[in-house]
């Protein structure tokens, strides 16, 4: 039931010749450069050791650097991404920041800011890149999916909230919002065993599931995005693309950029997004959500919970 949207792209480099893959490129590019390992030759192995020692910052190498760092001429890793079955080096070192971006272990992504960012460039580097997160968000989300998201959540039973990691911190904002513009939510808190499925065990079709997951991608989630999917719920989406492995099971996939300039995952993209929701369904709701803050202020005031 996947009717996910498509991905946030990055910046990309087009190659003046266009080729024919050899054959279908695997996502998984440390698996394919591992199994086509026999069949290259001396410099390009010597490509292939630097790509899977060191990923992190191969993928940030041009052409020429990784050459040099193989011990190899341009021109062999220009062949070399051929022989894997890239149309050219830009498309591989797209798949390598891919493989980056969704992969490594936090200790890698150390390595891997390390390598780009020196130690007086790092806030200008963190700040232009969440800019940029969100400038592609706004660019190329896709407006009707978003309004079906809403549709359902205002049309929901239950509106059940779950992210994992760093991105439940995006479920709880979502939720604190959403409490005070309904009354049926259920925000999920992460836990380890069976438990988010026995606080969705209720969950079925007149209500809707919002998953939130950016990389690393969690098990947990992912099976729990399933299980609300199979229940007959509708489920939203919220991640960084339609090859996520939550938007396999959505009815509706919001993408919002990510990419991490940082071993810290970006997630000021998602969280305007969710922002946007918020608003757009207060908006929906306006007369209600004016008398129900109108009431809290009453109680705030009362109890002195803000301070003048």
């Amino acid at each position: 039931m996947n009717r996910a949207r498509g991905k946030i792209p990055g910046p990309e480099e087009t190659p003046k010749e266009q080729k024919e893959p050899k054959e279908p490129v695997t996502s998984d590019l440390l698996a394919l450069i591992t199994e086509a390992m026999p069949r290259l030759s001396k410099g390009q192995k010597q490509i292939a050791r630097v790509i899977l020692n060191h990923c992190e910052s191969a993928a940030y190498m041009t052409a020429s650097a990784l050459g040099a760092e193989a011990g190899v001429s341009e021109s062999t890793v220009v062949r070399f991404s051929s022989e894997l079955g890239f149309s050219g080096y830009p498309e591989m070192q797209a798949q390598m920041r891919e493989t980056v971006r969704v992969s490594l272990t936090s200790v890698q992504r150390v390595h891997a800011a390390n390598h780009r960012m020196e130690e007086d460039e790092v806030l200008d580097r963190i700040l232009t890149r969440d800019a940029e997160n969100v400038r592609a968000t706004l660019e190329h989300v896709d407006r009707a999916a978003f309004k079906k998201a809403v549709d359902m959540i205002l049309g929901a039973r239950n509106i059940y909230i779950l992210g994992m990691r760093s991105s439940a911190v995006l479920a709880s904002f979502m939720s604190y919002y959403f409490e005070l513009l309904f009354d049926n939510v259920r925000l999920i808190r992460p836990a380890g065993g069976s438990e988010i499925f026995e606080h969705l065990m209720k969950v079925r079709e007149e209500d809707v599931f919002v998953a939130i997951s950016f990389p690393r991608y969690t098990t947990g989630i992912v099976n729990a995005t399933e299980y609300a999917s199979r229940r007959g719920a509708g489920v939203v989406a919220i991640t960084d693309s339609a090859s996520s492995p939550i938007a396999a099971h959505a009815d509706v996939t919001l993408v919002a950029g990510s990419d991490m300039a940082s071993f810290v995952d970006s997630l000021v993209a998602p969280l305007s997004l969710i922002n946007a929701m918020i608003a757009y369904i207060g908006k929906k709701k306006q007369d209600e959500v004016t008398d129900t803050l109108d009431r809290l202020e009453q109680v705030w005031k009362e109890y002195h919970v803000y301070t003048k």
